[in-house]
């Protein structure tokens, strides 16, 4: 008698080869890729039908594994996604601070795309220094004797404060401030290698305080902070900074003051109150000024450095003066900036600048047509207070017009606003969701009722 055959058994259900789905791979895109990246990438594939498989899903054929690859190695948008700004914060420091004028935006596209005389002299064709153009424009406006441009203010106070040395630094109880990522000012004093020196009260200095300091040796530089970013009210008292400077040139000191948000035009005109300006500061008799580049000045991310050629000379040789320094397209994009100060079009093409002199009325004009057309009974136009924001102008408000929503859940309004397209940032004031007008383009005007009315219908 003969054993039953049961027949040929059937083994486990396998996935294709690497190199049958590279082949496969190769034969859909035509584009050029490294080798080790699409082997991972098919791989990773691979890998994954196999544990599906176990789990007793039905295999994909050899095309759709190829897709699977590709997809993998399709492009994603690695930057943050853009989103209109209409919280009433001109420069929203988590929403990257001030937008660049249409000119530094192209400056700064031709920066990356091409090679450019960076450190290269063009009349000689030998090594020269370093991108001039930015710097040479803040002499221009500042009527410093040099400049400096950094990666950020944090960075040229740092800068500033080395020339101090293993000195003290004098600065006021009332400016030992935090300025801002949890740096504060003596911690930056303290790895500059300096040691602080305490002045004054927390609501009052004189100069007559910093000349004992400086009199009895205690300290070779005065650092003036600037308090862009709080406001301190009641018995207070702040000295005279041409006093200050006076102070320390008899004995011998340099003066360093730090503006922090670095306004090159006067806010005054503006129902705002009137940021000290750089070349106020040096005319006062400030040795060394430093100031943010995306703030107030309302270009890229930088730090600012102007004032006495021989302090600036020596930052330069400043081993940390490498580390610190910038690359070409933000150099790029902030000469750009600086050319529309110099020939008088800030007010007209740079962004912040833009928000900050917009009229009122203009900006109620512009929330009744967006209100007309989201075209919902929900949707009213109101009356609002803007916000420089940044660590710029603290307590100073702004008349301004917004649209407001009525809503159900304005939470959850806001929430849809924010993860919609496009995305808008908002905010929730008496239970309604508030759009603020003054620091939204008015070319996102339509953009703006389109997201609207996507974030209030079921």
């Amino acid at each position: 008698m003969h054993e039953h055959d049961p027949g040929p058994t059937r083994g486990p259900i396998r996935p294709p080869s690497v190199d049958r789905l590279l082949r496969a791979v190769h034969a859909a895109d035509d584009r050029d890729r490294a080798a080790s990246v699409v082997l991972s990438a098919a791989r990773a594939v691979l890998e994954a039908e196999r544990a599906a498989l176990r789990d007793g899903a039905s295999p994909r054929s050899i095309p759709e594994l190829a897709a699977a690859v590709l997809a993998r190695l399709a492009p994603r948008d690695a930057g943050p996604a853009g989103v209109i700004n209409a919280t009433g914060v001109i420069i929203h420091t988590n929403l990257g601070r001030a937008p660049w004028a249409r000119a530094a935006i192209e400056a700064a596209q031709q920066a990356a795309a091409t090679p450019l005389f960076l450190e290269l002299d063009r009349a000689s064709g030998r090594r020269g220094r370093r991108y001039r153009a930015a710097e040479d424009l803040l002499i221009q406006l500042t009527g410093a004797e040099d400049a400096l441009v950094t990666n950020n203010n944090a960075a040229a106070l740092a800068l500033a404060v080395g020339l101090a040395g293993r000195s003290g630094v004098a600065v006021s109880r009332g400016e030992l401030v935090e300025i801002g990522g949890g740096v504060r000012i003596p911690e930056i004093i303290r790895r500059a290698g300096a040691r602080l020196v305490e002045v004054g009260t927390t609501n009052r200095t004189r100069a007559d305080d910093y000349a004992a300091a400086l009199a009895d040796g205690r300290a070779r530089m005065v650092l003036r902070v600037h308090p862009s970013n709080f406001v301190l009210s009641g018995f207070t008292e702040v000295p005279d900074p041409a006093a200050v400077a006076r102070a320390a040139h008899d004995a011998g000191a340099v003066v360093v003051d730090d503006l922090g948000s670095g306004a090159l035009l006067d806010t005054a005109p503006y129902g705002l109150a009137h940021e000290p300006l750089p070349s106020e500061r040096l005319a006062a008799g400030s040795d060394l000024v430093t100031f943010s580049g995306d703030k107030l000045l309302g270009g890229p991310q930088a730090g600012l450095i102007v004032g006495r050629a021989d302090l600036i000379a020596r930052i330069r040789r400043d081993p940390l003066a490498r580390a610190f320094r910038p690359d070409k397209v933000t150099l790029a994009a902030l000469a750009a900036t600086l050319e529309l100060y110099r020939t008088g079009l800030a007010l007209s093409e740079i962004p912040v600048w833009q928000m900050i002199s917009a009229p009122a009325e203009a900006l109620r004009r512009r929330a009744e047509a967006v209100r007309d057309a989201v075209a919902d009974g929900r949707a009213s136009v109101i009356s609002v207070e803007s916000t420089v924001g940044g660590g710029s102008l603290p307590g100073e408000v702004q008349p301004s017009w917004a649209l407001s929503l009525a809503v159900r859940g304005p939470e959850a309004v806001l929430r849809r606003l924010r993860t919609g397209e496009p995305a808008v940032v908002g905010r929730i004031a008496d239970g309604r969701v508030v759009l603020d007008l003054r620091t939204v383009a008015p070319a996102l005007d339509a953009s703006l009722a389109t997201a609207v009315r996507a974030a209030i219908t079921p």
